[in-house]
């Protein structure tokens, strides 16, 4: 049920979209379809580069009619992939946004190079005439102009010269039509790329210096309005920076060969991005799992850290995305001291205010379940809970409350509506130890219940000592209601073996790896558990959990303490 107060939030959600979806399909309309049309540039000035991974073997693949994409494999049986029935619409969006051609220039073969050249020509035959569709949707269409700008040269390269025309013709009315949609696109990372695809074509299409001027103007808008001051996004979510950095490297690169001077708003932008690329990144090379991070190839984080000229140490404190680092030797932890971001750009956020994730050696140890962002919707709303989370849930309910109102879903998402209004942060340096406390009124509303949770690590990183306290408003004790039933989970990385000694003791290691010891002032247990964000969708895994009635016992500790080092430590 939502709360009468939520009502005129939901509603004015809707009605703003309502405008939009309005907007946009006016644009697409007869009054604007004019502008789809228009002089057909000559030739691609300059190709900007591709940071994204490529796998020349998908190339292959492809070939045979088997196209591996957002996590499906479809067989065509000879039968263009445009036109058979797709699995679902995440495989659709990656078909249609053509990031696929790096796999067909990584081939380097003529044999690749032909099957690129004519799946475009397919493209163009079956949905390059008549806009509309998902293929056409303004998130797809400006992934697809900076694909095909970026192999450009593999597509034109001796190309016959009705292939060149019918590439940019076709190019040139996806750039008119995206300048037309972008400025009633959802808020968001792909609001942003449309602003990046359009700045790349101001670039590497002959255009005038007006088109140039607004294009430039629109990307500094966007980047100084979603990039937060600390190098996160709006959205909170880790991934996002690594996937708008996979972008803006290779703009910022493009401005420089050519004769304009990049934007101070990007050249800034990239600046304070990589160091919190860096920041939310674990020692194996993967994302803290928070917000919307899934399954992340540690290839994809190097390539873009690749172009940190700096490559100092990560941030220890990112205020302002609303996340503490603490690292001492081999040992990480990231932690989401933040509230939930703005309800228009919060579709993926989670309810994980206050969990944590620790790393040690080259593997993680605690962890959130992360997404499946190619699997089964129903395991979204799963996912995005607090129990999904190493955090405290209280009476089996999130510290956030999503729209889930039926016959707004479709219309909105499912945003965070309500949630922590406020959340007490404090940094702890002191000799040989650093750590954190925190608390949020996320489970004041419904409970009127604090949590405060304390993390201190010490002893070069081999001590990680924590305190999770239960108070009421002015830190009161709690009033015994029966509604004051907390489960306190850390959820292990499915890679953890999970073992009991003869004191009780919890141990956890990794094969050659370190060995860390768990215990709590109060019984923990051994509980099953699902990791979503494996690489082939979701593995079962275990959880610590510490059950407890905050009204009798208002304050657990907890300790984590190494008592081996592994091959890596």
């Amino acid at each position: 049920m939502v709360a009468f107060s939520e009502t005129p939030q939901l509603w004015g959600l809707a009605t703003a979209q309502l405008w939009r979806r309005f907007r946009r399909r006016l644009r697409m309309g007869p009054l604007f379809r004019w502008r789809f049309t228009g002089f057909t540039p000559e030739r691609v000035l300059i190709a900007p580069q591709d940071l994204r991974p490529a796998d020349p073997q998908l190339a292959e693949e492809f070939y045979h009619g088997r196209f591996a994409l957002a996590g499906r494999v479809v067989e065509t049986g000879g039968r263009s992939p445009f036109i058979v029935e797709p699995p679902n619409a995440a495989w659709q969006a990656a078909l249609h946004n053509f990031g696929w051609l790096r796999h067909m220039r990584a081939s380097g073969t003529e044999l690749a190079t032909a099957n690129a050249r004519a799946l475009l020509s397919d493209w163009i035959t079956t949905h390059g005439r008549s806009i509309g569709g998902p293929a056409w949707t303004p998130e797809v269409t400006a992934q697809r102009i900076i694909a095909w700008l970026q192999h450009s040269s593999l597509i034109l390269a001796g190309a016959e010269l009705r292939a060149y025309r019918q590439f940019m013709r076709s190019l040139a009315m996806q750039v008119r039509y995206l300048k037309t949609m972008a400025a009633v696109m959802d808020d968001g990372e792909e609001k942003l790329r449309a602003r990046i695809a359009l700045a790349f074509a101001a670039l590497a299409l002959p255009v005038s210096s007006n088109t140039a001027r607004s294009a430039r103007r629109n990307l500094e808008f966007e980047l100084v309005r979603q990039i937060l001051p600390d190098g996160g996004h709006i959205s909170r979510n880790p991934l996002t920076v690594l996937e708008l950095l996979a972008d803006l490297l290779p703009l910022r690169q493009t401005y420089a060969s050519g004769t304009e001077a990049p934007p101070k708003a990007l050249m800034e932008a990239i600046e304070r991005m990589l160091p919190a690329l860096r920041f939310f990144r674990h020692h194996d090379g993967n994302l803290a799992l928070f917000n919307g991070v899934g399954a992340t190839m540690p290839e994809r984080v190097i390539a873009v850290l690749r172009h940190d000229d700096i490559g100092g140490l990560p941030l220890t404190h990112a205020l302002h995305s609303g996340y503490e680092r603490l690292s001492m030797d081999s040992t990480t932890i990231i932690a989401d001291t933040g509230l939930a971001p703005p309800v228009t750009a919060s579709r993926d956020a989670h309810a994980g205010c206050l969990s944590f994730e620790m790393s040690s050696g080259r593997n993680r140890y605690v962890v959130n379940a992360g997404v499946d962002r190619y699997g089964p919707a129903e395991f979204r709303p799963l996912a995005r809970s607090t129990a999904a989370h190493s955090t405290a849930t209280i009476n089996d309910t999130s510290s956030c409350r999503f729209s889930a109102t039926s016959g707004l879903s479709t219309m909105i998402g499912t945003p965070i509506i309500a949630g922590p209004t406020k959340v007490n942060v404090e940094r702890i340096e002191r000799p040989g130890a650093v750590g954190f406390v925190a608390n949020h009124n996320g489970y004041v509303r419904p409970f009127g219940i604090y949590h405060e949770r304390q993390i201190v690590l010490s002893h070069n990183g081999s001590v990680i000592e924590g305190i999770d306290s239960f108070f009421a408003a002015g830190r009161n004790p709690l009033r015994g209601t029966g509604r004051e039933n907390v489960v306190i989970r850390f959820h292990l990385h499915p890679s953890v073996n999970v073992s009991v000694d003869d004191h009780g003791l919890i141990i956890l290691q990794v094969d050659n790896d370190d060995i860390w010891m768990f215990s709590a002032t109060v019984q923990p247990f051994i509980e099953d558990s699902l990791f979503f964000a494996g690489f082939r969708g979701p593995v079962k895994t275990r959880q610590i959990t510490l059950s407890l009635n905050a009204s009798q016992l208002p304050e657990v500790e907890w300790q984590f303490t190494r008592t081996s080092l592994g091959a890596y430590g």
